[in-house]
């Protein structure tokens, strides 16, 4: 059966769902201003939502059992005007690098703990309105409320928004009990999403372990931990007396890029796998081939067994080494750039890195497969992620709009 719909400011929505303002709902309550380096993962008595988290690590309903919350290093760091945050209150992340400034957490499950807001974030309240838990941090993080303060950001390098501009934006308040339907539907949902993000985690954390103690510390000879069977010590040589060739990539030629073709475009990007485009008939690369970030993220390195074209990107071509060995020594032994301006990284530099070689090829493969396993386990999970990801956008859109009701 259709239900009836009004139109209003943001869209038609179902006649018994109501409206009212951004300062109708809320009272903005004190944060305070301690940067990252006032805060610590050890413990504490105060725990502190960085704008920073928000942004990029928590979900849009913030269980406070749950997640990890960094702590105030010193309480004397806080001023007394700060306020305690309560289950129920929401949290803006003010500024950001681009438009996902304004994103908002929900504060729950807090229980006897002790949390603040710091820098960069805008407090709230709610002082008008029934609201069940996890509606508001699901609903202004949709496109429906996100849409209302584009217009509001101001910055060039750096986006940011003010209280005072999104005082009229709009508050979505459906009957409670449709409420508590849709954050639960979105809960469920939002379940499968963490359970894969905590395998990735874990899977990673094993992987930075084994870069570890696989290959030898500075100065070194031997790793700590071998794989069965090797005990010859490894030695220590240049990257570029390894490779057949070391080149900075070129130009794209833009009347050859195709969205899909048989040769990837690979550019300084760690983003989709670094394919800014693909050719169908050209290509510069013969794999397989070991491709390093040269600008901005530098000295990330990855493994390439299909023919290719790089862009800006550098490029070590392997001669008798496992290429997915070649990928995790130069990753272990991250570049660090000392840089004014962008990091960058050419290919003198890259050819004068000194990386430890087993003095078989054999020990190589077998590192290289090893590695090579536990990111193809990331990458099965990371893809369940971003499907659960894409389901739950699908969800918010239809749901947290009035599209499919659930009463």
């Amino acid at each position: 059966m259709v239900k009836e719909l009004k139109h209003t400011e943001i869209g038609d929505i179902p006649v018994d769902w109501e409206l009212q303002t951004f300062d109708e709902t809320f009272r903005v309550i004190s944060n305070n201003t301690l940067s990252r380096e006032n805060l610590n993962n050890r413990g504490g008595a105060v725990r502190n939502i960085h704008y920073g988290d928000i942004l990029t690590k928590f979900p849009e309903v913030l269980d406070c059992n749950e997640e990890e919350i960094p702590y105030v290093n010193e309480l004397s760091l806080l001023s007394s005007s700060t306020q305690l945050l309560q289950d129920g209150d929401i949290v803006v992340a003010d500024t950001a690098e681009d438009e996902t400034v304004g994103k908002v957490i929900e504060v729950q499950n807090l229980g006897d703990s002790k949390l603040v807001a710091g820098l960069h974030t805008i407090p709230c309240r709610v002082k008008k309105g029934d609201f069940a838990p996890g509606w508001l941090g699901y609903y202004m993080n949709s496109d429906l409320f996100h849409n209302q303060i584009l217009p509001y950001i101001t910055g060039i390098k750096v986006s940011s928004i003010s209280k005072g501009a999104i005082s009229e934006t709009l508050i979505l308040v459906p009957p409670f009990d449709e409420q508590e339907k849709i954050v639960q539907s979105l809960n469920k949902i939002q379940l499968l999403m963490t359970s894969e993000t905590k395998v990735v985690n874990k899977i990673k954390l094993v992987k930075n372990g084994c870069l570890s103690k696989m290959f030898p510390q500075k100065d070194d000879t031997v790793p700590e931990m071998r794989l069965p069977g090797f005990t010859e010590a490894w030695e220590q040589r240049k990257l570029g007396d390894e490779a057949t060739e070391m080149l900075a990539g070129g130009d794209i030629d833009k009347s050859r890029v195709v969205e899909n073709g048989q040769y990837p475009i690979y550019a300084n990007a760690l983003t989709n796998d670094g394919i800014v485009g693909y050719y169908d008939d050209y290509y510069r690369v013969k794999a397989p081939a070991v491709t390093v970030t040269g600008r901005g993220d530098v000295g990330h390195a990855q493994a390439r067994i299909d023919d290719f074209t790089p862009v800006v990107r550098l490029l070590a071509i392997r001669s008798e080494h496992d290429v997915y060995f070649l990928e995790n020594a130069i990753n272990k032994h991250v570049v660090i750039v000392e840089s004014t301006g962008v990091p960058q990284l050419t290919v003198p530099q890259l050819g004068n890195y000194i990386i430890s070689f087993p003095t078989t090829t054999e020990e190589e493969i077998k590192i290289g497969s090893y590695f090579h396993n536990l990111d193809h386990l990331i990458s099965l999970h990371q893809c369940k992620c971003d499907k659960y990801s894409n389901i739950k956008k699908g969800m918010m859109s239809d749901l947290l709009t009035g599209k499919i009701r659930l009463v």
